[in-house]
């Protein structure tokens, strides 16, 4: 199954924001969630936000509501992640991932099927 997780990420000064956007092309949408993770250096991989494709619910890690908003467009099978007003601490590497509904719990990195590589993030102050 194709899965990837396109470029996106960057450099920006706080404040500022940057959009992922991850594609599965190979998947049925209604049968997975999509979402990211995040790990910085010395840090353990944590959950950010998730989309679930059976009933479109989206979550978010506490430290990004109300900044970060999570989409899909199913046409073409792509879940984005938009990110504003970006603070130093989200600095990080991000992953999308996937796994099949039902059968994960959510942000819990051992229940995910596919991994997209990553892609760097970098919010200087």
């Amino acid at each position: 199954l194709r899965f990837s997780c396109r470029r996106g990420g960057g450099s920006v000064q706080a404040g500022g924001s940057l959009r992922l956007s991850c594609a599965a092309p190979g998947f049925t949408f209604d049968d997975y969630g999509i979402g990211w993770f995040r790990q910085a250096p010395g840090k353990e991989r944590e959950g950010v936000s998730w989309f679930s494709g059976d009933d479109e619910s989206t979550y978010y890690a506490d430290s990004v509501k109300g900044r970060f908003t999570i989409s899909s467009d199913n046409a073409k099978k792509t879940v984005y992640l938009q990110m504003n007003n970006l603070k130093v601490e989200d600095t990080a590497v991000y992953y999308c991932a996937t796994a099949v509904v039902g059968d994960y719990d959510l942000f819990d990195a051992d229940d995910m099927d596919y991994w997209g590589k990553g892609t760097q993030v970098t919010v200087s102050s």
